[in-house]
């Protein structure tokens, strides 16, 4: 059953009326589309109760399918009106069954109505007779169900009632028989001549001889079976020798198996030799027919109802299994060489990885000499460890080959932790080598380990949680590989790079091949510079510490210790130049500026070389999974397969949230590679203080509402006349200005001066907060999306007398890191900052109030900007304020991400993107005014 998805939903596709029986069943999932009709759908549906993470839909079908094989066991079934078979009329207690299946099972739009369909089509199945036994009958324009009469109620004498009652008796009389003890094998017992069977069906026993094996030939027999009951068998030979009725077969069955054959002879093409003999019994088959019968022969034989039978004594337990091995097979290096432990990074190695096949039986895997012994032998019948074997084509071809393919080591290491590979164009289980074994426990092990002392020369001291982040980076970049470290904001990511670059320099074991540990690499947002900077000089300051920016761009007869600081805008136009450096590990910092594997920035940081990357993160998953790929494919190259094949295997099934299975493997995969904490994780960050959220819903001023009705009717007028494109960036335009419009009429109007007081509850709230706070002498962060917006804060807070400073994306370098300065010193009580530009990196702990007067569409960003001022080295408790107006998209849009802020970790929403693809009902709902009652 394990090839058929049960996680997955199930569709349902009633047969034909008269013929239930081939309604079907389409499993799907893990990329699989598995249809069955129901003969083959009723043993997975009936097992699959002992499954825990069924889909709905096939919880549905599963107890429907149990509910009529109880039914049917009963014996009450009957000819129905359209030539099959019906149950008979359920009691109070089936019916109340069915009532409580479609109600625990709300997720299925059509329970009703499927449920009742799947137990005909069970009852219709599991009834006798068959698909055979009705065309059959057709021909000779009798029912198929009908012993001797029509089809019809009244033609030819036959009484349906009658049948159905006699049905009845005989089931009745068989259960009273055995349940007494009298006649246990009734069932088993030769039937009178009018009962014994026509229809058949065929089964192909294989027989040898030691010296036809060793001739490489063997003899298939036909077997032929009763339809109804397959036990009950003779040999063709039997049949045609004897008379039928002696071997408990009727006239005709001679007939219908030669019609078998003829069936059989077109699956599989060596048996037309079957039809030119005067009895159809059995055939010799030599080698090439044996291989033939392998390869093709057994699935196309089985796709028509026929099984081949081979012997106890021909072993058919020679398996192949892929190997995963930390070397590839060559000549130089032959299969089953002595595995060499890793001394080198597997990232600074060439072609260190390969699948090769490895032939076992019974799970003891071959020698090398039974290999090529296998490989070399022309029959595919083999006498192997004094045992007569069966060995497939593809499986000798294996032994032959041998190599499968080569990989990257990221790609061994994928396979590694999750035991599977996708080979030929197939998901299979993967063996694990020993040598690949022993990197794969380092890695897992690598957070959880004993951790590493702080290196001497770092002046700090870590904390626990610290140490155990230098551990795993250092572990990780020893063996080659990359990692993403996406601790919260605050939580010393940048003391940790700076400790692993010490660690690395300090420790000979680090080195790779002749090459030193090399220089570090940081690249950073602009913003960041200037803490990099002051953080290297107060942790490390006897580190040579070089900026790679504007004119300052030297990088010759660099120390190998020596740290370089640059920025994504100079690595994207500067690529080549420091891609010239041998560099020991290249750092991106907010590294989520290279989520967009298709931008300039992450195509030219792909180009700069390193013995391993690390990346650091406090929101590796911003928008959608596809962003965490795009991290961890620059940090371990290969690691999670191709963006295409990423989307495919991992991100749609874990995104439409059907295969919780899917996302526990995932989580599986890049667990070892992603290491996140938080400041509320125990004993994290304890000295933290508390930190207060509230949310302030306000009223609309009654200017406000005007221009916001106003916009919202004119908007969807013009939505309705334009195209999908035109109406995608009308509907961006509609968003942006109902928030500017929720600022103050003053932002969404563009007025340079005028009234500013009295025309918003949002600026006088944000008037009393700070006015509150810088008398208690605290100090506020406020955080908007729109730099005119806090511009015109900045001038509501010079009426007032306030002192503010502005940061927005084009305030120069050196002009940030004096704006940090004097907040930090206290000369500035107020910090008016762009989302964008003022939300990361930043350390702003001299604020304990956190001010967000918009609202983001992304509270992973939101809490990425509080984390400024609630981070290691806050001492005051922290309250952050979030601003929204009631009955507008802003409170819409809060609700939402209110139900969204438990999956900011995992997959969020493409935010304002996400709805421009609404309908003009589902945009009007989430747009347009709803003053409170």
């Amino acid at each position: 059953m394990g090839f058929v998805p049960l996680t997955g939903p199930a569709a349902w596709e009633p047969g034909p009326p008269g013929s239930a029986r081939q309604s079907t069943v389409t499993f799907t999932g893990g990329g699989r589309e598995v249809p069955m009709q129901m003969r083959a759908a009723v043993p997975i549906l009936a097992r699959a109760r002992r499954q825990d993470d069924l889909h709905p839909t096939v919880s549905l079908l599963s107890g429907a399918v149990l509910l009529a094989m109880k039914v049917v066991a009963e014996g009450r079934l009957a000819p129905d009106a359209d030539g099959g078979w019906a149950l008979t009329a359920l009691g109070p207690g089936e019916r109340a069954q069915v009532v409580g299946l479609v109600r625990a099972h709300p997720e299925v739009p059509d329970a009703a109505a499927w449920v009742p369909q799947v137990m005909a089509a069970v009852a219709d199945t599991l009834a006798p007779g068959s698909p055979t036994t009705r065309a059959v009958a057709a021909r000779r324009g009798r029912s198929a169900l009908s012993p001797g009469g029509s089809g019809g109620s009244g033609g030819s004498g036959y009484d349906r009632e009658a049948f159905a009652a006699r049905l009845q008796q005989r089931v009745e009389r068989q259960r009273d028989r055995a349940a007494a003890g009298r006649d246990p094998d009734a069932l088993d017992r030769p039937r009178r001549a009018s009962d014994l069977p026509h229809l058949v069906r065929l089964a192909l026993r294989i027989e040898a001889e030691e010296e036809d094996l060793r001739a490489g030939r063997v003899r298939l027999v036909v077997q032929v079976h009763d339809e109804t009951r397959a036990w009950h068998f003779c040999d063709a030979a039997a049949l045609w020798a004897d008379d039928p009725a002696e071997v408990g077969f009727g006239e005709r069955a001679r007939l219908h198996t030669t019609l078998a054959v003829r069936r059989a002879a077109e699956a599989w093409s060596v048996l037309d030799r079957l039809l030119d003999l005067a009895v159809p019994d059995e055939l010799e088959l030599d080698a090439v027919e044996i291989g033939d019968l392998l390869e093709h022969g057994v699935a196309a034989l089985r796709g028509h109802g026929i099984d081949v039978l081979w012997p106890r004594s021909l072993g058919r337990d020679l398996v192949a299994a892929p190997v995963l091995d930390t070397r590839p097979v060559t000549r130089e290096r032959p299969l089953g060489s002595r595995e060499e432990p890793l001394q080198d990074p597997l990232l600074g190695t060439e072609a260190v990885a390969g699948f090769r096949w490895q032939l076992a039986v019974h799970g003891d895997p071959l020698t090398e000499e039974e290999m090529d012994d296998l490989a070399a032998a022309a029959a595919p019948i083999v006498k192997l460890r004094g045992t007569w074997t069966v060995v497939d084509p593809a499986t000798a071809r294996r032994a032959r080959k041998r190599l499968i393919r080569s990989v990257t080591p990221a790609q061994a290491m994928a396979a590694a932790l999750t035991g599977v590979a996708v080979l030929d164009g197939v998901e299979q289980q993967v063996v694990v080598a020993a040598s690949l074994q022993r990197v794969r426990e380092q890695v897992l092990a690598a957070a959880s380990r004993d951790p590493l002392p702080a290196p001497a020369l770092l002046q700090a001291t870590l904390r626990d949680y610290q140490r155990h982040g230098l551990t795993w980076l250092h572990d990780l970049t020893r063996l080659g590989f990359g990692g993403c470290l996406a601790d919260d904001m605050g939580l010393g990511k940048t003391i940790t790079v700076i400790a692993l670059h010490l660690h690395r320099h300090a420790d000979p074991g680090t080195r790779e091949a002749d090459h030193g540990a090399g220089p570090l690499l940081v690249v950073c947002p602009a913003s960041l510079l200037g803490n990099w900077a002051a953080e290297l000089a107060r942790f490390a300051p006897h580190l040579p510490v070089r900026r790679f920016h504007s004119q300052a761009r030297d990088l010759t007869d660099l120390p190998p210790d020596a740290v370089v600081l640059t920025t994504y805008g100079t690595a994207r136009v500067d690529a080549e130049r420091l891609g010239a450096v041998p560099w020991g590990v290249v750092v991106a910092d907010e590294a989520q500026h290279i989520k967009n594997p298709a931008s300039a920035t992450a195509k030219a940081l792909r180009t700069i070389g390193s013995q391993a990357r690390v990346a650091l993160s406090g929101t590796p998953v911003e928008n959608a999974l596809v962003e965490l790929w795009a991290i961890l494919d620059w940090a371990t190259p290969g690691l999670l397969g191709s963006r295409n094949a990423f989307r495919k295997a991992w991100a749609q099934p874990i995104e439409s949230g059907t295969e919780p299975a899917r996302a526990r493997q995932f989580a599986d995969l890049v667990a070892p590679f992603l290491l996140r904490r938080r400041k509320s994780d125990p004993g994290i960050a304890p000295e933290l203080p508390a930190k207060t959220e509230t949310d302030h819903p306000l009223t609309l001023t009654r200017e406000q509402v005007v221009l916001y009705e106003a916009f919202v009717r004119e908007t969807l007028e013009r939505l309705a006349s334009l195209d999908a494109d035109a109406r995608r960036g009308l509907i961006l335009a509609l968003l942006t200005g109902l928030k500017q419009i929720c600022n103050h009429p003053a932002h969404f109007l563009k007025e340079s001066g005028g009234r500013i007081a009295g025309r918003s509850e949002k600026l006088d709230l944000l008037e009393e907060l700070v006015a509150t706070a810088v008398a208690e002498d605290g100090a506020v962060l406020v955080f908007t999306q729109y730099v005119a917006m806090a511009r015109l804060v900045g001038t509501h807070l010079d009426s007032l007398g306030i002192g503010h400073q502005l940061l927005h994306g084009g305030t120069p370098v050196a002009e940030r890191e004096a704006m940090v300065a004097r907040f930090q010193a206290g000369e500035v009580p107020v910090f008016l900052l762009s989302l964008k530009a003022g939300g990361t990196g930043l350390n702003l702990t001299r604020a304990d109030h956190v001010v967000h007067l918009d609202r983001w569409w992304n509270p992973a960003v939101e809490e990425q900007a509080t984390d400024r001022a609630y981070r290691i080295g806050q001492t005051r408790p922290v309250q952050v304020h979030r601003i929204l107006m009631r009955g507008t998209v802003e409170e819409r849009i809060a609700q939402l991400l209110a139900r969204k802020r438990g999956i900011a970790d995992a997959v969020l929403g493409r935010g304002e993107a996400a709805l421009t693809e609404l309908s003009d009902a589902e945009l009007r709902d989430l747009v347009v005014y709803r003053p409170e009652a």
